[in-house]
């Protein structure tokens, strides 16, 4: 049951109905407390996940109500239980966001979102771009103030702050101000908009060589590319970068689609803190990072739809058969050894084997010469 800031008098009568109806009551301290009704109220522990079985098994074969903050479906509760129950009727009221929007005469085909709440405020990174309307729903007070800093730093200091407290609730407030000057303190339950303005900003992918901190290590952008090209990044698929140097190639894949996931496996351990800076500061900072050697650092990793091998090939046959039926295998090879087992693969298993050889123009003297990249042999596998 979606319920809003305004409480138990903003919901209408059929609503009110349902509520009554219920033998438990279900939701966050501050939602129960919104409720007159005189039923059982059990608050949600935290952390929630890992006690939600059991606790809704102590009331079996009682009919809950679960209230949930505007429509429990946009990054709420409802999404939980539906996956987990299958049968749930979900009653929505206002979303947060559609109240903001309102509030705004923000289109919601022309605004982007993003949750931090339980997450990262880093996420907020991977969608900033000029002339972007953004809609953030915050984890707590402190939230604006985060994402504020976050915004000056990655050079979106000039970017305009709306922060609605309450909103729906007859105290609702709204602050407004810059990024690069916010001070304003805000009562937890807030939601943070922001019209994007600096940059340049940052391509979802096709990231230049540059935004990667890296140690030389680095698949590079137009590998990259033909390699991101064949495996075919598609919403909410998982890949292993396997050998993953700076993290480029699982980086670009999570940026592609906010549902993506990625595995970065990387035996060295100070490029594997690496990995986790350039993920963060990229905004994708859920990207998991994997210490270890592969084919040993793989087991118990979830099965991928999509294996990048772009350092050693101990473990190639150990992702190909890993990988989901449809799933898709690139490897990339420099030398003469790491070519002929991609040379081998191409015999044993198909697929397609090709090489690609990079040149750049550079000054020759008083003149303008090719300058050649490393020859790299390319071999890609469809499951």
């Amino acid at each position: 049951m979606g319920i809003g800031a305004d409480g138990w008098g903003g919901l209408p009568e059929p609503a009110r109905a349902e509520l009554a109806g219920c033998d438990v009551l279900f939701g966050s301290a501050r939602q129960l407390a919104l409720v007159p009704l005189d039923k059982p109220k059990t608050p949600w522990p935290s952390p929630l996940l890992p006690a939600l079985g059991e606790l809704l098994s102590g009331h079996s074969g009682r009919r809950f109500g679960v209230l949930a903050s505007g429509d429990p479906l946009v990054s709420g509760i409802g999404t939980t239980l539906v996956k987990r129950f299958g049968d749930v009727r979900i009653v929505p009221a206002v979303s947060s966001l559609a109240l903001a929007r309102a509030r705004l005469g923000w289109p919601a085909e022309e605004t982007d979102v993003v949750s931090v709440v339980g997450r990262n405020v880093h996420r907020v990174a991977r969608v900033l771009t000029p002339g972007a309307r953004l809609l953030v729903l915050s984890a707590d007070a402190s939230t604006p103030a985060e994402i504020a800093k976050l915004l000056t730093a990655q050079g979106f200091g000039d970017s305009a702050l709306t922060v609605f407290e309450q909103l729906g609730a007859p105290d609702e407030r709204r602050f407004e101000g810059l990024a690069r000057t916010w001070s304003a303190e805000v009562d937890p339950l807030n939601l943070v908009a922001i019209g994007c303005a600096g940059g340049p900003g940052l391509p979802l992918t096709g990231l230049p060589d540059d935004a990667f901190e890296h140690d030389g290590q680095l698949t590079k952008r137009d590998l990259r590319a033909l390699a991101l090209a064949r495996l075919a990044p598609m919403p909410g698929r998982l890949l292993w970068d396997v050998g993953a140097g700076a993290g480029s190639v699982a980086i670009e894949w999570s940026r592609a689609n906010p549902a993506n996931r990625a595995i970065a496996v990387e035996r060295d351990a100070s490029r594997a803190a690496r990995i986790a800076r350039n993920a963060e500061r990229l905004g994708v900072p859920d990207l998991r990072v994997v210490t270890g050697s592969a084919p040993d650092a793989l087991a118990g990793l979830p099965a991928p739809d999509a294996v990048f091998a772009g350092g050693g090939l101990a473990a190639l046959d150990g992702c190909r058969e890993a990988l989901r039926p449809g799933g898709r295998l690139v490897a990339h090879a420099v030398t003469l050894e790491s070519e002929q087992v991609l040379a081998q693969a191409y015999r044993d298993h198909g697929g397609e084997l090709m090489r690609v050889a990079v040149e750049h123009a550079a000054p020759l003297g008083g003149f303008t010469g090719w300058t050649p990249a490393r020859t790299v042999t390319q071999w890609s596998f469809l499951k």
